[in-house]
This record gives structure tokens, sequence and C-alpha cells, in this order.
């Protein structure tokens, strides 16, 4: 008997439906008399609490946990102890069953490094050594799964992907007990009772933010002009800027005039002055179909229209898949797989069924437009975002699942329009020796932008151009009126919750580091779609950010933290070393106790130097609990 131990209910009754169901059981489905699926919930089994690994004689203090002691530090496990989680103890129980009386087992893990990891260590605790082949696939549609029972592989060929996985959780747990206990120990000998949890992620995280405050705070507003012409042509009137030429004094270094005199000089020169024209361009554009939603864009849009936090957002995208609405959230990607695209009409029906408003676009879609997003070659664990088949009544949906429904439908129906078209214009115009420049846009065809709305564009920065006159090169014009307009510089945005989660998302744009950032911009940033609204949550429930608005900003002790962090542990430079040895274990060109050992050694470091200090810690709550390091346990959990 074939068992296969999917990652999720959801892909066990992908599989069970391509190899047909003949019963239902408890934690089990039965296909056939040769197969058997079962499942996990994400990862069933968790690293042990340094208790584990700590000598008995360690004094115990309120609650029963040991007391943090600077002798006691690093805790360095020889042994590695996974433990059931209390809620998957039935589960597991059911699969320990199902593992005796199998004769090969399949791996049907998401198609990640977690995923592959989550059902060997499943495998491995009750120590089944029968032979194990690997389900590898990046959708639940039926073509998908039939794809991926076809071409079932070794699960060894794999390996290097467990231990990659393995490797980062023993190096999160390592960096996150560990320093949290350091740092928070060394407070303490500079008079603050501060529980400061320390982790390869949320740390870095935390510092983004500090670092853009203090940036918005410390910026000083410089002055600068723009030079605005309302010109008469022939066929209309337009607008254009003042454009400056090569050697153009006063000028600052990005470009920008700051000289008032010069500004105003150059505006009694262009007054009322005939000029012509000097360059003109009109050609046909196409702006093609949007991708459809990451679990990070969804969250940048719903932050920015509505102000949901990272964890609402993540919530919300959850219940609408526990509700067969849409598919599965926690996705990095906006892509969809090709062979999903045989499903629109059902989808399409689904919408239209579901959700009234949308019924007349369904009825302008057409289902055999395949716009770019259907990419095979783009798909990572998961596609993108997107509405189900799955019919019913959304009428008891709350307002927060009705807006995204709408946003998931919506993105899903653009694939099923043409691409926008209009028409681009520029025009350059010299007056009294001065350039100005002005370009236009007329739509010709909405195309795809049928599905949203004016305030749509709005919200997402697109203003609507000018509609320039008819013109050709050499055509004589006229200044009708030039205007100085006083500016200043503005600083950065405050982070959202959004933003926040794209800027962890492309941490390669905040490394300073050049060797750093190529590595950093070679992954898929720090965190995952998974865990980032899980981070940002925690370091507000920790007290190290606070909501303002629709903004996060950074609190007194997210600050001081950082301030008395050492630099490694709160840049992206660590990630990024980190990704690249990960990388290479995965690809089996570097063995996983290197990499382990590589971290026991910055950990000792690191814990050295903070058993050395006292540290000044401010903001600092007047009861600080003495609470776990937060994103110790940062393991993936799979919910439906």
């Amino acid at each position: 008997m074939r068992l296969f131990i999917a990652e999720k209910p959801s892909v066990a009754r992908a599989i069970a439906a391509a190899l047909g169901t003949t019963k239902r059981a408890d934690g089990y489905i039965q296909c056939g008399p040769d197969a058997i699926i079962t499942w996990c919930f994400g990862h069933m089994l968790e690293q042990a609490e340094p208790e584990a690994y700590l000598p008995d004689d360690v004094p115990t203090g309120r609650g029963g946990k040991k007391i943090w002691r600077v002798e006691d530090l690093p805790i360095i496990p020889k042994n590695w102890i996974l433990q059931p989680k209390p809620d998957a103890k039935k589960q597991l129980a059911i699969i320990k069953k199902l593992l005796a009386e199998a004769g090969q087992i399949v791996n049907a893990g998401d198609p990640d490094r977690e995923g592959q990891l989550l059902v060997d260590e499943v495998i491995e605790h009750f120590k089944c050594s029968k032979p194990v082949l690997r389900y590898w696939a990046s959708a639940q549609d039926a073509a998908s799964v039939k794809k991926a029972l076809a071409d079932l592989r070794p699960n060894a060929e794999y390996k290097g992907w467990s231990a990659a996985a393995q490797g980062r959780a023993r190096a999160d747990w390592l960096i996150g007990m560990n320093l949290t206990r350091a740092f928070t120990l060394s407070a303490a000998r500079g008079g603050q009772r501060a529980l400061l949890t320390v982790g390869r992620v949320q740390t870095p995280t935390l510092a983004l933010v500090v670092n853009r405050d203090i940036e918005i705070e410390q910026f000083r507003p410089k002055p600068y002009f723009t030079i605005q012409a309302a010109i008469q042509a022939q066929a209309g009137t337009f607008t254009a800027s003042w454009k400056p030429q090569d050697g153009q004094q006063g000028l600052d270094p990005e470009g920008r005039l700051i000289d008032p005199a010069i500004a105003d000089s150059i505006v009694n020169a262009c007054q009322g002055q005939p000029g012509r024209v000097i360059a003109y361009k009109q050609e046909p554009k196409t702006q093609g179909q949007p991708r459809t939603f990451s679990l990070a864009d969804i969250t940048v849009a719903a932050s920015s229209k509505w102000g949901y936090s990272a964890a609402q957002s993540l919530e919300i995208c959850q219940t609408l898949y526990e509700k067969k609405l849409t598919s599965y959230p926690r996705t990095d990607c906006a892509y969809l797989p090709e062979s999903q695209h045989a499903e629109a009409p059902g989808v399409l029906a689904a919408i239209k069924a579901n959700h009234g408003d949308l019924a007349p676009l369904v009825g302008q879609a057409d289902p055999s437009i395949k716009s770019v997003t259907w990419n095979d070659s783009k798909i990572s664990a998961h596609h993108g975002i997107v509405p189900t088949m799955h019919k019913a009544d959304i009428s008891g949906l709350n307002e927060a699942e009705r807006r995204f429904y709408d946003l998931i439908c919506r993105a899903y129906l653009a694939q099923f329009f043409s691409p926008h078209q209009y028409m681009s214009t520029t025009v350059n115009v010299d007056i009294a020796g001065h350039h100005f420049g002005a370009t236009g846009r007329v739509v010709t065809a909405p195309g795809w932008k049928a599905v949203y709305t004016v305030d749509d564009d709005k919200e997402d920065g697109v203003e609507a151009a000018q509609a320039l006159p008819a013109m050709k090169q050499g055509d004589q014009i006229r200044c009708r009126e030039a205007q100085r307009r006083d500016l200043k510089t503005k600083p950065l945005g405050r982070f959202t919750e959004g933003s926040l989660i794209k800027a962890m998302e492309n941490i390669a744009s905040f490394a300073t580091d050049p060797a750093h950032k190529k590595i950093l911009k070679e992954g898929d940033g720090i965190g995952t779609s998974a865990t980032r609204a899980s981070i940002i949550s925690e370091l507000k429930n920790r007290g190290f950010l606070e909501p303002k608005g629709k903004q996060v900003v950074s609190t007194e002790l997210g600050r001081s933290m950082i301030e008395n962090l050492p630099e490694l542990v709160k840049s992206p430079g660590m990630t990024a070393i980190f990704e690249k040895v990960l990388s290479q274990i995965q690809a089996e060109k570097t063995p996983l106790d290197t990499f382990v050992q590589a971290q026991i050694q910055f950990v000792k470091q690191q814990v050295q130097a903070a058993n050395a200090a006292a540290i000044t810690i401010k903001g600092a709550p007047a009861n600080a609990p003495k609470n776990k390091p937060a994103g110790s346990k940062n393991r993936r959990t799979t919910a439906a």
C-alpha cells in the first residue's frame, strides 16, 4: 500500500480527487485498495525549549521555568530535540499507524524547503525506513495534480532541500534563544527589566522602521523651483515643464533648480515669447494586465485603501480560503499555472453567481485571452491568490471579507480583458533658448482597466495625463504664461504595514554592502509570505512598534534596542550570508553541520560581547514580562 503524506488537507483532497476517493475516514482518505492519503497541518513537530538542554540544577522561578543566567549561555544543543505540538498529537498517532501498514511512502509536502522538511521530519520521527517518493506540484488543479502523480521522484533527490530548512530552523533557534537571553540580561545589568527579543528576521525588520523614522525626523526640507509654461500651439494649448540643459547653472546634485534668481530670469525670458517645436513624437502603446495578488501585494493594497494590518489581511485571506472562495493565501507569487487557464469559464461562472455586482464585467470577459500572468516558469511553491469555482452565498461575509473577495475577483477578471491601449505623445519646445517638455496620453481602448474604477487608479498613483494638441517638428508656438513654482523636498513616507511587508520582501534595496545586496537580490527577502505578518504583529505585541493611523512607527523601546545591538545582528547582512550558504546546502554543496557550526561560533561571539556589557535601554514597560523569545518557533503552520 502506498501512503501519501500531504502538507495540508486541501492538498490531500486534490490528490484524492485525482486518484478516486473510495472512503473518507478520521485523518485519512482511502483511494482504492492500494493508496491512502493522510495529511499534516504544517509543521507537526517543534523545537524544544532551552530548558530541555539546561542542567537539572538550574534554579526555577515563578511558573516553573528555569531562571535565565549568564553562566548558562550560550545554550548549544548536542542532540536536537523535536517534540510533537500539543494540537498535533492525534493526527501524528494516525500517521504512525498508517506508516506501519504502508509499503511505500510519498512525501506530498509543498514544493519548497519547508514543505520538504515538515513531511521528512514526521517520517524520521517515527523511524520509518521504508522507500519514499516525492510528489512535487505548485498547484491543486486537476491537470497539475495528475502531472505530478505521473512524475514521482525518489525523495532522496530532495534531501538538500530538507537539510536547508533544518539549517534555517536550527540557526534561528540558536540566534533567537541565545541572543534574546544575552541582551535581556545585559539590559538588566544596565538597570532595566526589559525583554529584548532578538531574531534573524525580526530584528532587521525593526531596524527598517527605526532607521526610516529617524531619517524622517532628521530630514530638513530644502527649497527648489520648477517652471511651468502655458503654451499656445495652432491646434490648442497645453502645459509644459522647464527642462535644464547641459551646463545649466543653479542646480543641486540631484538636478533640481535651487537658485531663485535664475528661476526668475527664465520666467522673464520666456514670458509671452514665441518658440518652436523641436521634437514631437506620437506612438501607440499598450499596458498589459496586472498580475494576480501575492500575499504581500494584497496586504499593500488593503493597507493603502483601508488601513488593514498585515495580520488582518492574512486572517481575512485565510478565512476566504477556508470558505473555499479563494485559493491558498500564503504565497509570494503573483503568477498562475498555465494548466489552470482551462478552468477560467468555471471560475468566471462562480464570480458571476457569487458577486452579482461583477456580473456585467463577467459578461464582457473573454476566457480565451491568456495574459502573461499564466506562466509556469514563474511559479514558486504556490501561485497567485485567485477566486475558485466554488459557488456560495456571500451575503454572510463581513465588510472586510467582501472587500478582499472583490479585490481578488477583479484582479482575476482583468486577465480576460484585452491589454489597455493608449496613444502616448511627447513634445519638446524651445522658448528663448530654454527647453520645455510635456507628455500626453489619450486612451484608445480601456481594455482591462474597465474592470477598475477611476478611484482605483488614483489610489495606485495613476494621474490623468493631458491630451496634447496635434503638432509637428518646426511648428511655431508661443508662451502665453510662465510661472515659477516654489517647492520643498520631502522625506520618504513612514512605513505602513503593507509597505513594510514589501520592504521585507525587497530587503536587497536596504543593504549597503554590494556583496550582500547581490545575494539578497537573488533571494526572496527576509521572512516568508507565511511569516511576515506574524513578525510585524510580534514586534507590536512586544512594544517595539506601534500603529499610528495607517502607519506603523517605532517606540522608544524599539529604538533603544536597535541602538544597542551590534550592526550584524540588526542588518540584513546576516541574512545575506545565511541565504547564500543555505542555497549551497540545498544544492548539496555544503554540509548542514558546517553551516550550523558557523552559526554556533557567531552566537558564541555575540553572547560573549553581550555578557561583557551592561546596555542602557529606554522606554521599557514597568512590568516587562519574562516570556520566551519571539519567533524562536517560527515554523510553518498550514490550516485547511
